[in-house]
């Protein structure tokens, strides 16, 4: 849905001016109180609760790969209602998911299952032939058959040429959501381009029905959001021999220590559940109440591009593993060489990046990566105003969770990432 498609460009666009800015020594973060640490995002965080226009927030900041996570948290759950926000509240991630599916495959690259650059149709023989549309989102019969395969890099990368519902328009679009391609749930409510009118009843069976759709893109030559991540869930099924939803648990989630991270919330959670909203006209109305929550059914597959409900507690974990190159707590969860892999540039040479949400930078494994200047940075942002990165050149992890929708409502990814800067560095983000 148009309305729901999330804008990232103010987050990753600002992920540069945490790459390229920061120098300050390690020493003086784990000294002081995080408020007093960091008291520009207090601050913004104070701004966006006391105002009322967001009725909860909590940021979760952390050094290198052993401090643990130091937080600051504003607000409730829900509007008006308590509990208060803390470290083991419940977010809906969306895009967050896709820099977990993303290690995930890479899990699977390193141990010889998958190939960079192997077609997918080795392993989903029904995307060996496909056609793509002559005109990107135009007419779906003007096609011509495509001239390269789908690899497991262009997955990654979302080079693939496949497409997204709440970004295509026209007939594509259209299309899509009459097949039941749609890339998540929010709402028991209806919502357009989230609603399917005969969902999907597996990975499996996504996939099938994804390969007889056109491409809008020749793969491999522009970067284009998609549900690229979601078909490499199914990928990664094949590769592994194990449903996405276990191999994830079983392969990253139980290793990593991330004990609140589901599909689907458990009944006996429900009070851990924040509330999401619509901001709409500055006003707030609750499109997914937490004792009501469609998360709180079981999905009709694992939606491997923006399913996950996760806490900041766990995402922070998740973090704190790439940052240690695979290890935490003393336990190698996957290898350095692919998680140097996966927070690299996978993108294919010479790809169109005119429709990039991000100027100049990268993409590696589900995740945004900064160049040049900005080296060392990998992350993405979700679409109900969640962040998570990581910067490997200072060791800097930090996300801010927050439920809201659409994304670009209020500037929170880019404010975010501008108050770390300021506060890491003392010196004020340029607006």
């Amino acid at each position: 849905m148009q309305q729901i498609s999330v804008s990232r460009r103010g987050f990753i666009g600002s992920l540069g001016l945490v790459a390229g800015s920061m120098a300050l020594p390690r020493m003086a973060w784990a000294s002081a109180a995080a408020e007093a640490r960091f008291p520009t995002v207090a601050g913004m965080l104070d701004g966006y609760v006391s105002s009322g226009k967001l009725p909860g927030m909590i940021a979760a900041l952390g050094w290198g790969a052993r401090e643990a996570p130091m937080d600051i948290a504003r607000g409730t759950l829900a509007k008006g209602m308590a509990p208060a926000i803390e470290m083991d509240s419940l977010f809906r991630i969306y895009s967050m998911t896709k820099p977990i599916t993303g290690m995930a495959a890479m899990m699977l690259v390193d141990e010889g299952k998958l190939r960079l650059d192997q077609p997918i149709a080795d392993l989903l023989p029904a995307f060996g032939k496909m056609q793509v549309q002559v005109t990107p989102d135009g007419s779906m019969t003007d096609l011509c058959p495509a001239r390269s395969q789908i690899t497991v890099r262009h997955l990654l990368t979302h080079t693939a040429g496949l497409g997204y519902s709440i970004i295509q328009k026209g007939p594509i679009k259209d299309a899509y959501i009459n097949a039941g391609l749609v890339p998540g749930q929010a709402s028991r409510m209806r919502l357009p381009g989230m609603d399917a009118p005969k969902p999907l009843g597996s990975l499996a069976e996504f996939a099938d029905v994804l390969a007889t759709m056109p491409l809008v893109y020749e793969p491999g030559t522009v970067w284009s959001y998609s549900v690229a991540l979601d078909l490499m869930g199914r990928v990664i099924e094949v590769a592994s021999g194990k449903p996405f939803d276990v191999f994830l648990a079983e392969r990253l989630f139980a290793p990593c220590g991330m004990t609140s991270t589901w599909f689907r919330v458990p009944e006996s959670e429900v009070g851990r559940l924040t509330t999401n909203y619509a901001a709409v006209g500055g006003a707030l109305l609750p499109i997914d109440p937490a004792k009501a929550s469609i998360y709180l059914d079981q999905p009709p597959y694992p939606f491997g591009g923006a399913g996950l409900v996760s806490s900041p507690r766990d995402y922070d974990r998740f973090l704190r593993m790439l940052l240690g190159f695979g290890r935490i707590d003393g336990r190698q969860v996957m290898s350095e060489a692919a998680v140097r892999l996966g927070t690299s540039n996978l993108l294919p040479a010479g790809t169109d990046l005119s429709q990039a949400f991000i100027k100049g930078n990268g993409f590696g494994a589900g995740g945004s990566v900064g160049l040049s200047e900005d080296a060392g940075t990998y992350g993405w942002a979700g679409a109900a105003g969640t962040v998570g990165f990581v910067n490997y050149r200072v060791g800097l992890r930090a996300g801010v969770y927050t439920q809201y929708m659409p994304s670009d409502a209020y500037p929170v990814h880019r404010e975010f990432a501008k108050a770390v800067l300021a506060d890491v560095t003392g010196k004020k983000a340029a607006a």
